[in-house]
C-alpha cells in the first residue's frame, strides 16, 4: 500500500485541517466560563513553576547566555529576579528551561503531555510582543493547549520511549505563537506541521537517568514553535500528513485520527488538566499519597521497616532509579520519592535537593522499595493507581492503596490551595503576581480587558 492508498492517514490528514480550522475560529469567540476560569488557573499554576525554576543555578547560567546572545530587541518579560526583558525568542526559551525544571507545573491527565509548559512560554512571549489583551492570553492558550493534547491523543506512544516533552512541545509553541499572531487556517497549518516534523526523540529514560537536558526541551520547543510561525508566513511549513508521517512513521505511534477532532467545542481539555504539589514525575504521586496515609497510621519506627512493596502502573514502573545522581533523576525515581516521604514526611521541594541525594538514611531505604505491577489496572481516571506496602522486621506489614492522586478533574485541589502553591513559587521573587492572578482566575472583567505586557510589567514591578 502506498501512503496515499493508506486511509488512516488520509483520515489523518483530514482531521489535522479540521482541528486547525477549528481552533483558527475558536480563538476569537468567547470561552465558556468555566473554560476560562480553568485556562487562567492554569496559566497561574505554570507561572508559579517558571519563577520557581528560574531560580536553580543551571537555569540561571542558561538565561544569563539567552540574554547575552538576544538580538537586544526588547519584546518580552523573563519571569525570573528582575524581570529581564528580551526579544521574545531568548524570552520564551529562557522561560522554557525554568517551567518544567522543579516538576511543579500542570499536566493534562489523558495523555502523557504537558500542555502549558508546551504552549505557555512561546504565547507569553508572542502575546507582550503583540500587546495582546488578558483575555485574548486566556483564549489563546485554551485552544493551543486544545490542539496539542489533541496530537497527544490521537498519537500515543505505545511504550516509554520517547518523552512527550520532545515530541510535543514545538507543537505546542508553534500553536500559541500562530493564535496569537491571528494567522490564517493554512499558515497555521503550515506552522503546527512544520514544528512537527521539528520535533525531536528525547528518549524518556534521559529524565529517569537524570540528565538535565530534558528541562530543556521546552525551551528548544518554545524557540522552535515561534521560529515555525515565523517560516511559515514565509511559505515554509509542513502539510496536513505531516505529523501522521512524523508520529506513526518516524516514531511508531498509533494512529487515532478521530481523537483529533471529536467533541471539539463541547469537551475541552484544559479542563482535564492536573495540577501537583509533589514535585516529582505525575506518575509517582499515587504511590507518595499512599505512603503519607501509612505514615499516618504508622505504630512502629521507621527504622523497623525491611522493605516497602510498591505496586503501580507502566508508568510508575518506568520509574525504578535506586541511585539518582541528579535532582532531576530524584524526581523521576519512585524509590527516592517513597524514601524520601518516609524519611521527611513529605513530598515537596526539599525532598529533592542535592543533600537528600547523599542523605544516608533516605538512600539506605531506597534500597529497600521494590516495584511491582499493578494487578487490574483500571480506566481513567483510575489508569495510574498505587498499593504501598510496608514490612517490618517483626513480620508485621501494613498496606494503603489510592487509584488516582489528587490533583486531576477527578479529585481537584481547590482554589485556594492552587493559589497557596503560588504564593509560595512566586510570591517572594514577584509579591504581586498571586493577588493579580488571583483576579485573573476570578474574572475580574477591567483586568482581563487590560493588555497583557501592562499587566506583567505591573506584577513584577519591583
Amino acid at each position: 500500500m502506498t501512503p496515499n492508498q493508506n486511509p488512516t492517514r488520509s483520515q489523518a490528514a483530514a482531521n489535522t485541517r479540521k482541528l486547525i480550522e477549528w481552533a483558527i475560529e475558536a480563538v476569537n469567540k468567547p470561552l465558556p466560563e468555566p473554560v476560562r476560569r480553568r485556562a487562567a488557573i492554569i496559566l497561574s499554576d505554570d507561572i508559579g513553576a517558571m519563577v520557581a525554576g528560574s531560580l536553580e543555578t543551571q537555569v540561571t547560567k542558561a538565561r544569563e547566555g539567552l540574554l547575552r546572545t538576544s538580538s537586544g530587541k526588547v519584546e518580552a518579560t523573563v519571569l525570573a529576579k528582575g524581570a529581564p526583558r528580551a526579544d521574545r525568542y531568548a524570552a520564551a526559551s529562557a522561560n522554557g528551561m525554568a517551567i518544567t525544571w522543579c516538576e511543579l507545573d500542570e499536566g493534562f491527565r489523558n495523555a502523557s503531555c504537558h500542555g502549558g509548559a508546551y504552549t505557555i512560554p512561546a504565547l507569553l512571549a508572542e502575546a507582550e510582543a503583540q500587546s495582546r489583551s488578558v483575555e485574548e492570553v486566556l483564549r489563546a492558550l485554551a485552544v493551543a493547549y486544545e490542539v496539542t493534547t489533541r496530537f497527544a491523543l490521537a498519537f500515543p506512544f505505545p511504550v516509554f520511549n520517547v518523552h512527550p516533552h520532545a515530541a510535543f512541545a514545538t507543537i505546542g509553541g508553534a500553536a500559541a505563537a500562530s493564535l496569537v499572531r491571528r494567522q490564517d487556517a493554512k499558515t497555521m497549518l503550515s506552522a503546527v506541521t512544520g514544528a512537527a516534523s521539528m520535533s525531536f526523540a528525547g528518549p524518556f529514560d534521559t529524565a529517569v537517568e537524570g540528565a538535565l537536558i530534558r528541562n530543556a526541551w521546552t525551551s528548544a520547543g518554545a524557540w522552535i514553535g515561534l521560529r515555525a510561525a515565523d517560516w511559515a508566513e514565509a511559505g515554509i511549513g509542513g502539510n496536513d500528513v505531516t505529523p501522521y508521517d512524523v508520529f506513526v512513521g518516524a516514531y511508531k505511534c498509533r494512529a487515532i485520527p478521530e481523537a483529533l477532532v471529536e467533541g471539539l467545542g463541547e469537551t475541552w481539555s484544559v479542563t482535564n488538566g492536573y495540577h501537583k504539589v509533589f514535585a516529582c514525575c505525575g506518575y509517582a504521586h499515587s504511590a507518595v499519597e499512599a505512603t503519607l496515609e501509612l505514615l499516618g497510621r504508622m505504630q512502629k519506627k521507621k527504622e523497623e521497616i525491611t522493605e516497602i512493596v510498591v505496586e503501580t502502573a507502566p508508568g510508575g514502573q518506568a520509574l525504578r532509579n535506586v541511585e539518582p545522581e541528579t535532582v532531576l533523576a530524584a524526581k523521576f525515581s519512585l524509590p527516592h520519592a517513597i524514601a524520601a516521604t518516609v524519611q521527611l514526611g513529605t513530598a515537596g521541594a526539599r525532598a529533592f535537593t542535592d543533600d537528600k541525594l547523599r542523605d544516608e538514611r533516605i538512600a539506605k531505604l531506597r534500597e529497600r522499595v521494590r516495584l511491582l505491577p499493578y494487578p487490574d489496572l483500571k480506566p481513567a481516571p483510575n489508569d495510574r493507581p498505587a498499593r504501598v506496602t510496608m514490612r517490618f522486621g517483626d513480620g508485621a506489614e501494613m498496606s494503603a492503596v489510592v487509584e488516582s492522586a489528587r490533583g486531576g478533574a477527578d479529585k481537584p485541589f481547590d482554589e485556594p490551595t492552587l493559589l497557596s502553591k503560588l504564593a509560595e513559587n512566586a510570591g517572594a521573587v514577584f509579591p504581586a503576581v498571586p493577588e493579580t492572578l488571583k483576579k485573573v482566575i476570578a474574572g475580574d472583567k477591567h483586568l482581563l480587558s487590560q493588555g497583557w505586557k501592562e499587566t506583567l510589567a505591573a506584577m513584577v514591578k519591583s
